[in-house]
């Protein structure tokens, strides 16, 4: 099954609410054997997530209380059929760290045919924060598809030894 990686900075804010969205999103559309994770560029190891984040998910029913941030290292990288990143400069240094990598790597945004980043809300006010996660389901919803279709192209080039 594909896996996928959302990437933001200290992956306690976008990205597990992301990776929670999306996940849901997969098992909607029958796809429960999907791996979705998340890391950060910058991320300390076992940084819970931050409690907006946590809290505007639990009123969408989706509980992200169990997530611990990781650095995005090569191991998670390798072993992810599809990279989505939070903002241009996530991608931009991946791609530069990561060059193996780069046909995997994309903004989250251009899932939707456009290309900006997304503003982390970290230290914001709740408002910030519910932003986000309208913006993050919307750009998820809308992108699916190609989600959806970007993974499975590189996890067959992946199981053929046809990758990067």
């Amino acid at each position: 099954m594909a896996n996928i990686l959302i990437v933001c900075t200290a992956n306690i804010c976008r990205s597990p609410v992301a990776e929670a969205i999306l996940r849901d999103r997969l098992s909607n559309q029958g796809l429960d054997g999907w791996q979705v994770g998340s890391a950060g560029t910058w991320a300390s190891a076992g940084q819970l997530a931050s409690y907006y984040s946590v809290e505007i998910m639990a009123e969408q029913d989706l509980d992200i209380t169990g997530h611990t941030s990781k650095p995005v290292d090569d191991k998670l990288l390798g072993e992810s059929d599809l990279i989505l990143c939070m903002e241009l400069g996530h991608v931009e240094a991946l791609k530069t760290e990561f060059p193996q990598y780069t046909s995997r790597i994309y903004p989250l945004s251009e899932m939707t045919g456009q290309l900006y980043s997304i503003h982390d809300p970290y230290g914001e006010p709740r408002p910030a924060y519910e932003k986000m996660v309208a913006e993050l389901t919307q750009l998820i919803e809308d992108g699916l598809p190609r989600i959806i279709k970007l993974a499975r192209n590189n996890e067959e080039k992946r199981l053929d030894g046809k990758g990067d």
